[in-house]
Order: structure tokens, then C-alpha cells, then sequence
């Protein structure tokens, strides 16, 4: 296997964990898990292409993230909104993930789609950003789904401060018929993101930010919140309005935050589903023991993924999926499969086998073999 140091090392896989499939959901917190998509791998998904998907390998993903007691947040920038998943994709996503759920209950109860405004690229008003979001929104409820209302691009470039935020929100917010949950993203996710809510100082958006949920706490389940900053986000909850929930979208610091009282939002739940349900599971039983142990090794193999540039974090999470055998190809929309470089997948590799995310070795030790050889090593 390749080292960060550019040498080869060899690497024994441990032996296969078994997780134990919760009963249900989980008690003590609201887990959503947001969920990749999987490319046609004969498909064209090249960079700027639109994206061609495996439907069958998508759902049954999305079956597997239920069965273990997960809600599913889709249409997010997991599923490679912004970078790949263009709106025409996501549309159908949102439709055939609505009907998925309602094959198992209140598809509102299981699953929470991303609306955002890549429908109008060009849009040069606010008017038309709100018009965008709108439709956008309306799929998602015709599926019968939450909306989640992520942060525009488009508002970001257009904004001239936190009066057109709130400009914006405060329609959407006002035409809500049920609570949604709004996404801070933040720059390292996505670099057109800086100074969102009118301010590049952190403070001051968060106030625009708290101005804007304590105005419309009956629309708003809950916030998102995607900043990495683990000392900021408990702040945050500490001062939102009653009933709105904080889900923790900090996948460096998801375990103490989770502990602590934040509900969760996670791409890393993507990747880690059997041991996050296991862990939260314990969480439940209050054996908190138990609960930081088999989260501390994802945490580790958390990181690696998301490193900077972190918005490429989506490759590992996929490379994972590959790993594990839930899709047969390691091909990503836009050709994102090549975003992370073959010393990094490697430590990815090492990293999820000792969190024991694996559950066939055999089948993992030879897809990577193949990918090595392509890459020409141990040839």
C-alpha cells in the first residue's frame, strides 16, 4: 500500500466487524445521514456532463441508511449539489426518494431534500432567486419530503448585505406550511459561500443569523450548520430560540457535539452508518463508554476524508461505498473519482478497516488491488 511519504508498506486487514441493526431510530437525538449518489459507471458523467445515475444502486443506498435507523438528507452537497448533480438529476432524485420512503412510512419522517436556487444559474434578482428556491421547494414537498433550504450561490454572489438575506428568507420562511430546516454551509465547503448572512465576520453573521430564526421560530425545525467550528456551534445552540433543534453538521467534532445535545446532519454517516447507529444505540442506553469508543476510530478516518480542500470529501465517501460493496463501480459524477490522490485513498482504506467498516475484507483487499494496478502499483 502506498504511504503519504511516496514508499510501500504492507498492510494486514483486520478481521470483519458484525454491527448489530438497531430496533429502529434512535431515541436520545435525530440522526439524518446525507446521502451520495451513485454514477452509471458506462455512463459519460464527465466534468461539466450531466450527470447519468445508477437508480437502482442510489435507492437501495438509501434503503440501507434506513434500515439502520437513519433518516436520509438528500439533494445535498453529499450528493454532489454544485459539483456534478445537476438540477435535472436532482429533480428526479428528489421524486424517486420520496416514493422510496413512502414505501416505509411518512416520507416527511424519514426524509429531508436540499433546496437550493441551480435551477436559475443566472438569476439577477431577488425576486428570481426566490422564484427559483420556490420551485424548488415544490418538488420536495410533492414528494412528500422536508425542506432543507440551503445556502444559494446565486444570493451569495448578488447579496450587497444581510437586508437581501433577509430579503429572501423571509418569504420562503413566511410560505412555509411546514417547519424546514435551514444549511449554513461554510467556505471550506464550498469556497462561493464566504459571507453568507451579509458578513464575513463570524459574530455578526451569526446575529443576522439568530435575528432571522428567532423572527420565524414556528417555520424553522432546525438549523444545520456546516462551520467545522465545534466551539461556535455549541454557542449557537445555546442561544437558539425554543423548540429549534441544532444538527451538527461538523464532521471533526460529531461525537462531543452529539453528546452534548445537538441533533446530527452528517455526510460522514454516509460512510460510517453500521458503527454511528451502533454508537448512538449505546448513546441511547446512556453507556457513553461505549458510544466514544466506537466513534473515536471514525473520527480519525472523518478527518482524512475530509481534509482540505474539503469539498472533496464526497470521493472518499464514495470510495467507501465501493469499498463496502454497496455500488460496483468507484465512479462519481463529474469524474470526482479523481479528486483525492492515491496515497490519500489508501490511508482512507486503512483508516475505515480499523474502525471496521469493511464488512468483507475480501471483497475490499481486491478492489483495492484493482485500483492499485491501475494506478500501476504491484504490477
Amino acid at each position: 500500500m502506498p504511504t503519504a511519504a511516496g514508499t510501500l508498506e504492507p498492510y494486514t486487514l483486520r478481521p470483519p466487524v458484525t454491527w448489530a441493526r438497531p430496533e429502529g431510530p434512535p431515541a436520545a437525538r435525530i440522526a439524518f445521514a446525507a446521502a451520495h449518489v451513485v454514477a452509471q459507471p458506462s455512463a459519460a458523467n464527465a466534468p461539466g456532463a450531466p450527470a447519468v445515475l445508477d437508480w437502482d444502486a442510489t435507492l437501495r443506498f438509501r434503503r440501507h441508511l434506513w434500515a439502520h435507523g437513519f433518516r436520509v438528507a438528500d439533494a445535498m452537497d453529499t450528493a454532489q449539489r454544485g459539483m456534478g448533480l445537476n438540477w435535472a438529476a436532482t429533480e428526479e432524485l428528489i421524486a424517486r426518494s420520496g416514493a422510496a420512503a413512502a414505501e416505509l412510512g411518512d416520507p416527511f419522517t424519514l426524509l429531508a431534500c436540499g433546496a437550493g436556487t441551480d435551477n436559475a444559474p443566472d438569476a439577477a434578482s431577488l425576486d428570481a432567486i426566490v422564484d427559483a428556491y420556490r420551485a424548488q421547494i415544490h418538488e420536495i414537498r410533492s414528494a412528500g419530503a422536508q425542506v432543507i433550504v440551503m445556502a444559494s450561490r446565486r444570493l451569495a454572489a448578488l447579496a450587497t448585505g444581510p437586508g437581501d438575506y433577509r430579503t429572501v428568507y423571509d418569504r420562503l420562511l413566511a410560505e412555509a406550511d411546514r417547519p424546514v430546516i435551514l444549511h449554513w454551509l461554510g467556505e471550506m465547503f464550498d469556497p462561493a459561500l464566504a459571507g453568507y448572512w451579509g458578513s464575513g465576520d463570524r459574530d455578526k453573521a451569526t446575529g443576522h443569523f439568530l435575528d432571522l430564526i428567532e423572527a420565524h421560530a414556528d417555520k424553522v425545525d432546525g438549523v444545520k450548520v456546516s462551520l467545522l467550528d465545534a466551539d461556535h456551534e455549541v454557542r449557537l445552540r445555546a442561544t437558539l430560540p425554543a423548540g429549534v433543534k441544532l444538527y451538527t453538521g461538523d464532521d471533526f467534532h460529531y461525537p462531543e457535539l452529539i453528546a452534548s445535545g445537538s441533533h446530527a446532519l452528517l455526510g460522514i454517516f454516509d460512510a460510517i452508518a453500521p458503527a454511528a447507529a451502533a454508537a448512538l444505540a449505546a448513546l441511547d442506553a446512556g453507556d457513553l463508554d461505549r458510544y466514544h469508543a466506537i466513534l473515536a476510530p471514525t473520527v480519525v478516518l472523518s478527518r482524512k476524508i475530509f481534509e482540505a480542500p474539503t469539498f472533496h470529501y464526497k470521493t472518499g465517501v464514495v470510495f467507501l461505498a465501493w469499498l463496502a460493496g454497496h455500488q460496483d463501480g468507484f465512479a462519481m459524477v463529474g469524474g470526482a473519482q479523481s479528486a483525492r490522490s492515491l496515497p490519500h485513498l489508501a490511508e482512507v482504506f486503512r483508516l475505515a478497516d480499523r474502525a471496521g467498516l469493511l464488512p468483507d475484507p475480501e471483497l475490499a483487499e481486491a478492489r483495492m488491488a484493482r485500483l492499485l494496478a491501475v494506478h500501476g502499483v504491484g504490477v
